[in-house]
């Protein structure tokens, strides 16, 4: 009940009650953008510009229980925008949050963050959905607002890329 009559404040334009809902999908923001531009700086304000629109059109949103998964639709929208706008080279040898993957070696770090980089947006989206923001399938075709058997066909052809690029070093004809 206090969530409902938070996220009701919220979409009455409430910052408070917009930011006490938007602070439990804060960390989660900041490490999806991360995977997306590989820079703190970028992912920070990815997460600002996220929270920005998210507070501009919270009123689109029809239920509570709805908002994570809206949320996370709105920063993948705006993590692609920056790329698509940004000609920048994303660089690999910036430092990664050890925080992020504490038990794999600096190499494997890299060797796997390449390796997603390399993959279609369609594909770099749902392994990271699935595998770094650990959402079932159900829960990333609401977000991305597609059937289920399109999200299970994006992961096995991003997982077999992912093979293809260990065993033969290279992702959509790009070698290592």
């Amino acid at each position: 009940m206090l969530l409902q009559n938070t996220f009701i404040k919220a979409q009455k334009g409430d910052k408070k009650a917009f930011l006490q809902l938007v602070e439990s999908d804060k960390e989660k923001l900041y490490k999806m953008a991360y995977l997306y531009v590989k820079n703190e700086n970028d992912a920070l304000d990815i997460v600002q510009e996220t929270i920005t629109k998210a507070y501009a059109s919270i009123k689109t949103v029809k239920e509570e229980r709805y908002f994570s998964t809206w949320l996370t639709r709105v920063l993948i929208n705006t993590a692609l925008e920056f790329l698509r706008k940004s000609s920048k080279i994303i660089r690999l040898d910036e430092e990664i949050p050890e925080r992020q993957f504490p038990n794999v070696k600096i190499e494997e770090k890299l060797d796997l963050l390449h390796a997603i980089e390399q993959l279609e947006d369609k594909y770099k989206t749902v392994i990271i959905l699935r595998y770094y923001r650990d959402l079932p399938v159900q829960q990333i075709a609401v977000c991305l607002n597609c059937p289920e058997g399109t999200v299970k066909s994006n992961l096995h052809r991003a997982v077999q890329k992912l093979k293809q690029f260990y065993q033969g070093g290279q992702v959509n004809g790009q070698g290592y």
